[in-house]
């Protein structure tokens, strides 16, 4: 299974995010606390893309693959938005109070754990995040 879309930076798109994560879903049979759980990273790194990568005003796009084989589920997100590392980023101490904790972590955290690989590359000007679930083991 081999799906792409192709979003604008605008919040908005996200709603058609939610559509593609749960066609490919529906196209693996996952179960729908997985559907949930993988639509929840999704939103969580293309909206960090839509609000931060591109400056204020300026159109952009994110492109979404996602590749399936059965035993697995990779997700890439590419985009031409400002370089950024998530995997780099301070993982939140989530031991602490909501008003002790820093702002900024605890997306990345929630992501890494869904999904059971997350890797970041720089190539040709371009964010390429990919995103890997193993779906039967």
């Amino acid at each position: 299974m081999n799906k792409e879309i192709v979003i604008k930076n605008e919040v908005e798109e996200l709603d058609k995010l939610a559509a593609f994560v749960e066609e490919v879903a529906s196209e693996l049979g996952l179960e729908p606390e997985l559907e949930m759980n993988l639509n929840l990273a999704l939103e969580e790194v293309v909206s960090n893309v839509i609000l931060y990568a591109y400056p204020k005003k300026e159109e952009g796009s994110v492109m979404i693959a996602a590749n399936g084989d059965g035993k697995s589920l990779v997700f890439t997100i590419t985009d031409k938005g400002k370089e950024f590392d998530p995997t780099k980023v301070e993982e939140a101490d989530i031991t602490l109070s909501a008003e002790d904790r820093q702002i900024g972590g605890l997306g990345i955290y929630i992501v890494k754990n869904i999904m059971n690989e997350v890797t970041y590359q720089r190539l040709e000007g371009h964010n390429v995040l990919t995103l890997k679930k193993t779906i039967k083991e």
